[in-house]
């Protein structure tokens, strides 16, 4: 086993997150690429990476035989040739979220990541901030009982940053930022089997898609789900989850970033009207640190890999499902094939 793994970043905008995530783990960075020549030279001087370490060409990146990891930080549009060539190149992959805009690129990503012998992450974070990580572990305790609804948002305000990449027709905003909440639900309670959907479209006008959408997801067992996303909402960045069970319920909301209200019963089965408890928790929206150290474990210890492509590939799977509904008005079944 290596001591010490040693990684490459494909695209600095989010790529410091990154940056910042293989120090904190102890590993080494080895190489850099932007095609911004200034954002290069900036984050390369401010990170001490060497000259001929730093590409705005990434196929060059590839070449460096050290490299062990290659971080793909790049618009959703470019992940699938990055991908295949990583693991073609015999690089373990941490690919940013969402896997892939297109069906037929999601298949691929899936074929040659399950064809390697090499790790592959997608890095859906949200269920890794310290927030979504004590809910699920609050889910998955018993203290909540048997789950029956479950409900998540992405609002997120992207008037300032709907440009380039973003303004893609395929990067809808269900699957481009929304991914994350669908992906939460999905951790809590499985695939689901069938969603329904509406749209509306006044904020952004720019793009052709609904900037706002609301879905209804079936899962089995009984459990229902809510999934609202608004990519043009006029508020702060939030994630709320709340997550209802026959013993209790876990209320997280951003406007209180430091708690998670607990509500359950006491020995007698009544509902408490006050919390029982207020769970002092941080919220991190983006722990890639832990997501890196996570990747690391199983590269390490040669274990599946949780946050797979196959598992990337579904929750895109739901996000098309969700945008065919609102755009048919009918229920649709999500095809987890690829």
């Amino acid at each position: 086993m290596k001591e010490t793994y040693v990684s490459g970043i494909i695209g600095l905008s989010m790529g410091t997150f990154h940056l910042d995530a293989v120090i904190e783990n102890g590993a080494k960075i080895g190489a850099i690429c932007d095609v911004n020549e200034e954002t290069l030279k900036k984050i390369g001087d401010k990170y001490n990476i060497p000259d001929e370490r730093r590409f705005t060409d990434w196929k060059e990146l590839m070449k460096i035989d050290e490299l062990d990891i290659i971080h793909i930080v790049t618009p959703d549009q470019l992940h699938r040739e990055m991908a295949e060539a990583s693991l073609a190149a015999g690089k373990h992959v941490l690919c940013e979220k969402p896997i892939a805009l297109k069906r037929e690129d999601i298949s691929a990503i899936v074929k040659a990541a399950e064809s390697a012998d090499k790790k592959f992450m997608v890095g859906q974070v949200m269920k890794l901030n310290p927030s979504k990580a004590k809910l699920i572990e609050l889910a998955e305790s018993g203290v909540l009982g048997d789950l029956y609804f479950v409900e998540s948002e992405y609002a997120h305000d992207y008037a300032t940053i709907l440009n380039g990449w973003r303004a893609d027709p395929l990067r809808h905003g269900v699957i481009g930022g929304g991914c994350h909440a669908v992906d939460l639900l999905r951790h809590l309670a499985g695939d689901p089997l069938e969603v329904f959907a509406y749209g509306s479209h006044k904020l952004l006008p720019t793009v052709d898609y609904n900037d706002a959408t609301i879905a209804v997801l079936k899962f089995r067992n009984g459990v229902m789900g809510k999934v609202f996303i608004s990519t043009g909402c006029k508020r702060p960045y939030t994630s709320r989850t709340l997550i209802y069970g026959t013993k209790g319920t876990a209320i997280w909301d951003d406007s209180d970033p430091e708690n998670i209200y607990l509500h359950t019963v006491d020995e007698g089965g009544v509902y408490l009207k006050k919390p029982s408890e207020i769970v002092k928790v941080s919220a991190k929206h983006h722990n890639i640190t832990r997501e890196y150290e996570i990747l690391l474990d199983h590269i390490k210890n040669d274990t599946p890999v949780k946050m797979s492509a196959r598992e990337g590939a579904k929750t895109a799977a739901v996000c098309f499902a969700i945008i065919e509904s609102s755009m048919t008005g009918k229920p649709v079944t999500p095809d987890y094939e690829f």
